[in-house]
């Protein structure tokens, strides 16, 4: 069986490269290509474009960017036709996905997406798109199925990929030693995945770092992204430590997070948060007449009301972060209730291992 598996930035290709693991476990003589990054190469799937060729991130940026991601759709395109494969797995990265979903289906591919865009969050209509142009979708938030369904889309509860990887962690033992942090109380700072996000994110929580003496502020640095982006921390003396998130969140009393996968990841690691996102003016403009859910994180979206705090735009400045930073260390029922909304999220998540489950059905489809 041969799988063109499209991931487009290094949250989907982790969960990618889980999918590939998985499948190959119950189909061993499988075949992988196609477009991710280096967690799926490892994993074994032959990489045709890498996805750091096409990253991008907002509205104006996307646009700005557009021709890129018309050259690399175009190879994409042709290299389905070449490969000729059973199935085309689309992972995350919608706006790049849907349009080959599109194309696969025209092309009379069978189209199977693991991680749906986030249709429900604004032009909901995007929903009979799927529809029409995939056969079978594989949820990973459980709010997710009733909203697809109303579409008339075959969608399916897989559980969350990060309860996968969180099976697999263990914390390093020597952690504060192999980084050689002090035993302050450690605050993790986590900037985003992509480049853009870093620059956005970075100078803010650097400028209140000073506000927190008696802590040790810790950056959860990316290696495959320019050193340069972390050079403001590194300045200010704040570690910046590097592909070792989960350890981090193990061992921090506190994080300021960039609104993405990493906020649900950090309250599995049950630590209190507060949740940050910043871009730019026109971007912002744009996001704010089109999204359609009150919050930006995955915990209040999931939690279906305020658990953390967010700070977006303009609210997140360095007055307002320390603010909140401090209710977080300061004042315990706060906290306490942070840790209760937790607990209902991790229930409604469920134990599913997402992976296996979605590679079952996906094989279940073909035979």
């Amino acid at each position: 069986m041969k799988y063109y598996i499209i991931s487009g930035e290094r949250s989907g290709d982790l969960h990618a490269s889980n999918l590939v693991k998985a499948l190959l476990k119950i189909d061993p003589s499988a075949e992988f290509v196609g477009m991710g990054g280096d967690f799926s190469e490892k994993a074994g799937q032959k990489l045709k474009v890498h996805y750091q060729e096409i990253a991008l991130m907002g509205f104006l940026e996307v646009i700005l960017g557009f021709r890129k991601v018309l050259k690399y759709l175009s190879i994409v395109k042709k290299d389905i036709l070449t490969e000729k494969p059973d199935v085309v797995v689309l992972v995350d990265f919608g706006g790049f996905n849907m349009k080959i979903a599109k194309f696969a289906k025209l092309n009379g591919f069978r189209v199977h997406y693991y991680i749906p865009p986030k249709v429900w969050a604004w032009n909901q209509k995007r929903a009979l798109k799927i529809q029409k142009y995939v056969d079978q979708v594989y949820c990973i938030l459980p709010f997710e199925v009733d909203f697809f369904k109303e579409y008339g889309v075959n969608a399916t509860y897989v559980g969350n990929p990060l309860l996968d990887e969180l099976k697999g962690f263990s914390p390093h033992e020597f952690f504060y030693q192999k980084n050689e942090l002090s035993y302050q109380p450690i605050i993790a700072l986590l900037p985003g995945s992509r480049k853009q996000e870093v620059m956005n994110m970075m100078r803010i929580m650097v400028d209140m770092v000073g506000q927190f003496p008696n802590a040790q502020f810790v950056v959860a640095g990316v290696k495959n992204l320019p050193k340069v982006l972390y050079q403001s921390a590194e300045e200010t003396g704040i570690k910046v430590i590097f592909d070792q998130t989960y350890d981090l969140l193990h061992y921090s009393t506190a994080a300021i997070v960039t609104s993405g996968t990493a906020t649900l990841e950090t309250a599995l690691f049950r630590v209190p948060q507060v949740v940050v996102y910043k871009t730019s003016t026109l971007s912002y403009a744009i996001a704010k007449r089109l999204i359609r859910v009150p919050y930006i994180s995955l915990v209040n979206l999931i939690g279906e009301r305020e658990i953390v705090k967010e700070l977006i735009q303009e609210d997140f400045n360095k007055d307002r972060l320390a603010n909140e930073l401090n209710k977080i260390l300061s004042n315990p029922v706060y906290r306490g209730k942070m840790l209760q909304g937790y607990d209902e999220i991790k229930d409604k998540i469920g134990n599913q291992e997402a992976s296996k489950e979605t590679a079952i059905l996906i094989l279940k489809s073909l035979s």
